[in-house]
């Protein structure tokens, strides 16, 4: 083997070796804070609530990515649940953007849509996007809950007052951490719908 394809083997081991470590140290940190996100979750939809997920970049795909799994379905086969991603409607985001500013993307909308009862689900690997915290506090002053999904050290959105629950992954790589957030945000569907449906699978 080349030097050249034993630094390649070398890069496609280490990404799969620091996913799997990084799973096995979720599974015992992250397993009551999910339990209790879930069942925020299960408590706004059934109380007539929705949920108002937002993120930058790849945490944007995340946020209608778990938005889809409500509206749709998951792995059952039920009633629509209520959320919108606020990341998809460029008109929105670029009109707030140039007349406001890009940090108030999403709390301008949150203000706009968001209900007491409601809940946010705020995305930010870094936990200090702006919007993203800007967000939070909007939530919070229309009467919402916010789950936050968070890394590294949680950032100023997992020490904000406004986070009411925060599922954090305590890694430093950015990749790392978004696939934790999605086997988060899927674990998170699979808990509601067990909660609220009997989560029986179809295959």
């Amino acid at each position: 083997m080349s030097t050249s394809q034993q630094h390649t083997d070398a890069l496609i081991k280490g990404a799969f070796n620091d996913g799997i470590a990084l799973r096995k140290q979720c599974m015992e940190c992250l397993s009551e804070p999910l339990q209790q996100a879930a069942a925020a979750i299960v408590k706004c939809l059934t109380n007539g609530g929705k949920v108002l997920a937002c993120g930058n970049g790849g945490s944007a795909a995340d946020a209608q990515h778990f938005a889809a799994e409500l509206v749709n379905r998951f792995e059952v086969n039920r009633a629509g649940l209520a959320a919108v991603a606020l990341t998809h409607d460029a008109s929105v985001i670029t009109s707030i953007a140039n007349d406001f500013s890009f940090a108030q993307v999403f709390s301008r909308q949150v203000e706009a849509l968001g209900r007491p009862g409601d809940l946010l689900l705020a995305i930010s690997t870094s936990g200090n996007s702006d919007n993203i915290v800007a967000a939070a506090a909007a939530a919070a002053a229309v009467g919402m809950q916010t789950i936050a999904l968070t890394g590294k050290d949680g950032g100023a959105l997992g020490r904000s007052e406004h986070a009411h629950m925060q599922l954090n992954i305590p890694h430093p790589s950015t990749p790392r951490i978004q696939e934790m957030h999605i086997t988060c945000l899927h674990i998170l569907c699979a808990l509601v719908d067990q909660s609220m449906f009997g989560g029986t699978h179809d295959h």
